[in-house]
């Protein structure tokens, strides 16, 4: 009991001393450098630890309802898509009154909708699948222990690479003339925001229509689940849609302030560094940086906007799960530790090729009105579908 009790206080006092790290590194921040990195440290942490606490995964989320018909997680990601979107339209009214043809609103996450969108989302739904989280899903759970998660988030820095080096074919050839569709230039805000309301809450029928209660068998803890608030808050797992709810103002309050949620513009621009350097990818990458997204850009200085929000992403989620006793370590298998490459360098790829992951281009692509965001969702829940299909007939992907 001694033991336990030793080791609940050190991982607690541990978990204070990465929060008042990060308090102060906001401050020195906010003094020495830009307000925007301190508030983009601030809202990292935010998100990582909402992410930690409501086990927000895109990939866990999708995973539940296919294999259980579980719903309340993909309802908690609606949740949170509602709540962006009324948030981004009701910004928009405010920095760009006028939805006029040609005029988008900056910064925006609004890609080109090609057949090369629609592969990117599909490969990227099934190296989620593979490696058994998203990208910011494994952020989190690199807090968590899961060591699994270093490999593959090398193999989306590797499959990044791999994705600058065919850029410019698929750029030139496809790319380049496709359409950027954001929906008020054709319904209006108000039209754009009413059809993508109901098609959430059509969806969201659907989800409940089909949802499959389960009867846990699981003897009660009465420590854990009948506590005090204070353990409801830090200890137990949040349901989905509370993390949803906040991730949705997170992301509103994220755009208005600095940039939509990304978390792949840091690891792209490593990347893009590291191929330049090695001359690995091409000098010269075409129309790239003139695309909205998680933009990539060869590293000229140690801290970037994205770079300290996934720091903050990071370290929170680490904290959360420390203070909640949900650190836990682990030692993966050469199986686990190949899949998850295999499966991070299929990310990676596609999520250069798409600019952006589930959380650029799905969650904030969405949020913005962009056609790019919605066709990346059905795509990718496919790719994630039809590998979760394969790994359960196939014993050495499970």
């Amino acid at each position: 009991m001694s033991f336990v009790f030793s080791t609940h206080w050190l991982q607690r006092s541990t978990a204070l001393l990465i929060t008042i790290a990060l308090i102060t590194a906001s401050m020195q921040l906010a003094n020495q450098y830009e307000r925007d990195l301190s508030l983009s440290l601030i809202l990292g942490a935010l998100f990582g630890t909402l992410l930690q606490r409501s086990k927000f995964c895109f990939f866990c989320i999708s995973r539940d309802f296919i294999e259980q018909r579980n719903s309340h997680g993909l309802l908690g990601l609606i949740t949170a898509l509602a709540i962006g979107l009324v948030g981004y339209t009701t910004i928009y009214g405010a920095i760009l009154p006028v939805a006029a043809e040609g005029r988008f609103p900056p910064d925006a996450h609004i890609g080109p909708v090609s057949w090369v969108l629609a592969f990117a989302a599909l490969i990227f739904g099934i190296g989620m699948s593979l490696s058994g989280s998203c990208i910011s899903a494994h952020l989190y759970r690199l807090g968590e222990g899961a060591f699994a998660s270093v490999f593959a988030l090398i193999g989306v820095l590797l499959g990044f690479i791999a994705g600058f080096q065919s850029w410019n074919i698929l750029y030139l050839g496809f790319i380049q003339d496709a359409p950027v569709i954001w929906l008020p230039h054709t319904l209006g805000y108000g039209g754009a925001l009413l059809v993508q309301l109901s098609v959430l809450a059509f969806i969201a029928v659907l989800l409940m229509k089909y949802h499959r209660a389960i009867t846990s068998h699981r003897v009660p803890n009465p420590t854990i689940e009948h506590g005090s608030f204070f353990t409801a808050l830090f200890v137990n797992r949040w349901p989905t849609y509370v993390g949803g709810i906040l991730i949705g103002f997170v992301a509103t309050i994220a755009y208005f302030r600095i940039a939509p949620l990304g978390v792949t513009a840091e690891l792209g621009s490593i990347a893009r560094t590291t191929g330049s350097w090695l001359e690995a990818i091409p000098a010269r990458l075409e129309g790239l940086d003139s695309f909205s997204g998680c933009a990539t850009a060869v590293k000229e200085t140690l801290l970037s906007v994205n770079g300290v929000f996934v720091i903050g992403l990071v370290l929170a989620s680490f904290a959360s799960a420390l203070w909640s006793g949900q650190f836990a370590p682990e030692r993966p298998s050469l199986q686990k530790i190949i899949r998850h490459f295999i499966g991070g360098l299929l990310m990676g790829w596609a999520s250069m090729t798409a600019l952006g992951c589930t959380v650029g281009t799905l969650l904030s692509g969405i949020m913005a009105g962009a056609l790019s965001g919605w066709i990346f969702a059905a795509l990718c829940f496919i790719g994630l579908w039809l590998t979760l299909l394969l790994r359960q007939k196939i014993s050495w992907l499970q």
